[in-house]
């Protein structure tokens, strides 16, 4: 049960961090000073990190590295290697050699 919390809460944290690297799109359209729009520019990113180091944290290393190369834009045109696997039930009887072609 606590991981179930631990995942739930792991996402919920890097979904945020990902609204406040998008809010940087909407600050330089905001009607405030140039001093306030750096402030809230680097406020976003702070948060933004510690958000989505802390949901890595809670996620584990193996679903946190999984989920980061999904979101790598340079990984999302690549094709995946096709594996084949060999089914052990078919044996050649009178031979004793495993069957290795692939339909």
């Amino acid at each position: 049960m606590q991981k179930n919390w631990k995942f739930k809460t792991g996402i919920f944290l890097i979904i945020v961090s990902t609204l406040l690297f998008t809010s940087l799109l909407v600050v330089p359209f905001l009607d405030v000073t140039g001093k306030s729009k750096i402030t809230i520019s680097t406020i976003n990113v702070i948060l933004g990190e510690i958000t989505f180091w802390a949901g890595g944290i809670l996620l584990g290393k193996e679903l946190f590295t999984k989920y980061k190369a999904y979101l790598n834009p340079m990984n999302w045109f690549k094709k995946k290697p096709v594996t084949a696997t060999v089914n052990n039930s078919d044996t050649n009887e009178t031979t004793g050699n495993q069957s290795t072609e692939l339909y």
